[in-house]
């Protein structure tokens, strides 16, 4: 009986001995901070009670997915179908989706709400992989460029007619960040530069809303409506320079709790955790951000082949782009665009999709990675 439980017990060790630890403990380690963050001792906070259940959900995705077999995402026509189906929902969000705040960019059912924008990052990720595991060595040539920025083109507007201009920003990072680790030549960089630029200038004149532009204003010229347009920037920035060094204690943020500071469970939650936590707080906080994103790059450089390793930098982009937005617009260095911070955040269908993404990275470390000659062996058939 004895050695039928201990060889079960074996066998559950040897089922999870693929995953990074360090990698899991780092991000769980981020959503307690935000989870503590979103908790006040004067008040009763459903986002607590309500996060403490989706961390739970979270987790649980992220070791079931860890189990799983991921070859069925090298296959052209998985991925095609998986990209059909989230342009769909994105599309979907127009006729059914739930106007919050000002943007139609979720489904309510019931007892929460579904962003489609969320899954449509991590899908992206996983269609730009797939593209560039074979025709990075061809990155060269206009046509892959155009062909791979057509598809996050698309996610692109679906998503910032929403709008939700922060994940519209993710996405384009997504693509650039993956186009440069394939390997685009700095005659494209400049080209893709000149061409944004030009873009931007559009979107000026004809895309952006009067609230958006207000924004980017205020961000410009940020005391010139702290009531208006930027009060949030303003409040956020007050909060992130009273913690001062060591913070106003957990659960005593005055900006956050006595509600000078809106979303500060989503949106602003930076800044709330840098109010309560101070300057060493950010630092712990940054530090184990740190550990997520090199972590990630370590399996991208040992990927058992280039599907592995670019999906694996495409996450580290994703990640790294969400963390960056979310700072700067919290500490006043970019313009507001409502976007939450990765593994900290409020929200489930961000939260799910993290984790899943991480699981899925966990689950492709199953594989043995072959030897050099075996490799390029591959590579070259594949090539053929």
């Amino acid at each position: 009986m004895i050695s039928h439980l201990k060889q079960a017990a074996d066998t559950r060790i040897r089922s999870f001995s693929h995953i990074d630890w360090f990698l899991f403990a780092a991000a769980l380690a981020i959503s307690l901070l935000g989870l503590v963050t979103m908790r006040s001792f004067s008040v009763e906070e459903a986002y607590f009670d309500k996060q403490i259940v989706w961390i739970g959900i979270a987790v649980a995705v992220f070791f079931v997915s860890s189990l799983l077999e991921y070859r069925f995402l090298r296959r052209t026509s998985v991925v095609v179908a998986l990209f059909a189906g989230v342009v769909f929902l994105l599309g979907l969000v127009f006729l059914f989706g739930s106007i919050v705040k000002g943007a139609q960019n979720r489904f309510n059912l019931g007892f929460f709400f579904v962003q489609p924008a969320d899954p449509a990052k991590l899908l992206l990720v996983v269609l730009l992989s797939k593209y560039f595991t074979r025709r990075h060595i061809e990155i060269k040539h206009y046509r892959h460029i155009l062909v791979s920025g057509a598809y996050a083109f698309v996610v692109f507007v679906l998503v910032f007619l929403q709008p939700d201009f922060g994940s519209a920003i993710i996405v384009a990072s997504i693509w650039l960040g993956m186009v440069l680790v394939a390997g685009i030549s700095w005659k494209h960089l400049a080209v893709l530069f000149l061409t944004a630029a030009l873009l931007a200038a559009g979107l000026w004149n004809y895309g952006l809303h009067p609230y958006q532009k207000a924004r980017i204003m205020t961000f410009i010229h940020p005391l010139t409506d702290i009531r208006g347009t930027g009060y949030n920037a303003y409040q956020s920035t007050v909060a992130v320079g009273s913690g001062e060094l060591f913070g106003k204690g957990i659960g005593y943020g005055t900006q956050s709790k006595l509600q000078f500071l809106p979303e500060y469970q989503t949106d602003f939650i930076f800044a709330a955790y840098a109010e309560e936590w101070g300057f060493f707080g950010v630092l712990v906080l940054f530090g184990l951000f740190g550990v997520v994103v090199v972590r990630i790059l370590g399996l991208a450089l040992h990927g058992s082949d280039n599907f592995d390793s670019l999906f694996a930098a495409g996450l580290a982009i994703y990640f790294l782009a969400q963390f960056t937005v979310h700072v700067g617009m919290n500490m006043g260095l970019l313009p507001i665009t409502g976007t939450t911070l990765p593994f900290m955040s409020y929200g489930g269908s961000h939260l799910l999709t993290e984790y899943l993404a991480l699981g899925i990275l966990m689950g492709m470390q199953r594989r043995p990675r072959p030897s050099l000659s075996a490799r390029d062996e591959t590579e070259l058939v594949g090539a053929v």
